[in-house]
């Protein structure tokens, strides 16, 4: 069966599953899945995201409302690697972050991957001034996975750590990061906890709700029910053979960052989720910034549910299952809402059946209570577990409140636009950099 069969295959099941259950059923009844999935996935969000408050970081010890950083056993090497594509403005502020880490046995190995600004002098500079950093030069662009790979066959560590060039570490997080590396020999990487930097605009100060009120709750939920749909691409760090076992990053994948997550459980390697793993990144603060983002995000996501949806149907990869059905009733839902809008437009300029009718986009007085308070609930819920990580968090609670909408909204658009697009067209061009929007302002 190929790949151009089984994308065309998903794309129909997608678009024409609606039409089929509208059919059966009523165009009500879809627009009930279209109020009532969100609110389903912000309940399982907020059990999962307690449960895992309760059972693990309620007793974690703390000092002075500050994590103790673990004692890591023979204080192994460990490898920084930062990919860097025009990053003049950001890499020495990245890479003394970087080497203030209170663990002393590290090394920091900067790629510059063929930028076209002065990103080569900067790191040169560097290297010349500390000698535990080390500088490759890719003479062409070559994408992040091609230079993370570099860096991972120059690091003299077992133990990476990944970070992006416009990052900076917490003192402690390479160490937080490496732990659960050293104690548990079936995890293969373990995912941080990044917090943003840029909040001058009203779109920086929402994503401060996404990455506490959903991003945090979900990472926390699927390490509950054992897998974990991506590492972050920005603050992440792995064990070398569990890389090399999988062929280290696939440079024809849009993310790297998700399709390497997979790869490295179906071949039964743990991800884990540590919060006490901290880092400030930049994020976008205009709307196409944003969109552009979350575009590929969305495209990267279709890419590897394409690539492994049916390798997973074995029972062998059970325990990917949920995370497969949760990536699909999201892509559902968001053809769902597209169709709901589009019956009630059509109804408006002709007549259709009663069961396809939509007469009210809006939804009822119970339900838009209920989305409400969902919202509210899991904007408390996610400020009492993540302010132990970022002070004065409680500031944010307006525009958490508001993001739960700002991300469903998102995940619509940008799935209408993507998943169509991987579906039919098998790409095989490598994925190459981008100059991100990195943001206007920062609080860091």
């Amino acid at each position: 069966m190929t790949d151009r069969f089984v994308a065309l295959l998903l794309l129909c099941l997608v678009l024409g599953l609606p039409l089929g259950v509208a059919a059966l059923v009523t165009g009500e009844y879809i627009l009930n899945f279209v109020y009532f999935w969100p609110q389903f996935m912000s309940i399982l969000w907020m059990v999962g995201g307690f449960y895992f408050w309760f059972h693990w970081e309620r007793k974690w010890a703390w000092n002075r409302h500050a994590p103790v950083p673990p004692a890591l056993k023979e204080e192994p090497l460990i490898s920084i690697l930062i990919p860097c594509y025009n990053e003049e403005h950001n890499a020495r502020e990245t890479i003394e972050a970087a080497l203030a880490q209170r663990y002393n046995n590290f090394e920091v190995i900067a790629i510059n991957d063929g930028s076209s600004d002065d990103t080569l002098a900067v790191l040169n500079q560097l290297g010349a001034e500390y000698p535990i950093v080390r500088v490759i030069h890719l003479a062409e662009n070559q994408g992040k996975a091609m230079a993370l790979r570099a860096g991972a066959l120059a690091a003299r560590s077992d133990y990476l750590v990944c970070i992006d060039g416009d990052v900076l570490l917490e003192p402690d997080t390479a160490a937080w990061l490496v732990a659960p590396l050293i104690e548990y020999p079936r995890v293969g990487a373990v995912t941080g906890n990044p917090r943003i930097r840029t909040r001058s605009t009203l779109i920086g100060r929402v994503q401060v709700g996404e990455f506490s009120s959903i991003i945090g709750l979900i990472k926390r939920t699927q390490r509950v029910y054992g897998k974990v749909f991506t590492v972050s691409g920005a603050i992440v760090s792995f064990n070398r053979k569990a890389l090399a076992g999988v062929g280290f990053w696939n440079p024809d994948m849009i993310t790297e960052d998700i399709d390497v997550s997979w790869r490295l459980q179906l071949q039964h390697w743990e991800i884990f989720y540590e919060p006490r793993a901290l880092c400030w990144v930049k994020m976008p603060e205009t709307l196409k910034g944003l969109w552009k983002q979350r575009l590929r995000w969305a495209q990267g996501g279709a890419e590897v549910f394409r690539e492994n949806i049916l390798r997973i149907c074995s029972w062998e990869y059970h325990r990917l299952w949920p995370l497969a059905l949760e990536f699909a009733l999201s892509t559902l839902w968001a053809f769902a809402y597209a169709l709901t809008l589009g019956l009630f437009l059509l109804n408006k300029f002709m007549p259709l059946p009663e069961n396809l009718v939509v007469h009210n986009l809006f939804p009822p007085t119970y339900a838009g209570l209920l989305l409400a308070i969902m919202c509210l609930l899991q904007s408390i819920i996610s400020l009492l577990i993540e302010r132990r990580y970022e002070k004065h968090l409680g500031r944010s609670l307006f525009w958490i409140v508001w993001f739960p909408v700002v991300f469903w909204m998102l995940n619509l658009f940008t799935t209408l636009v993507a998943f169509p697009k991987v579906m039919l067209k098998i790409r095989k061009t490598r994925a190459r950099w981008v100059s991100p929007d990195r943001g206007i302002g920062r609080i860091k």
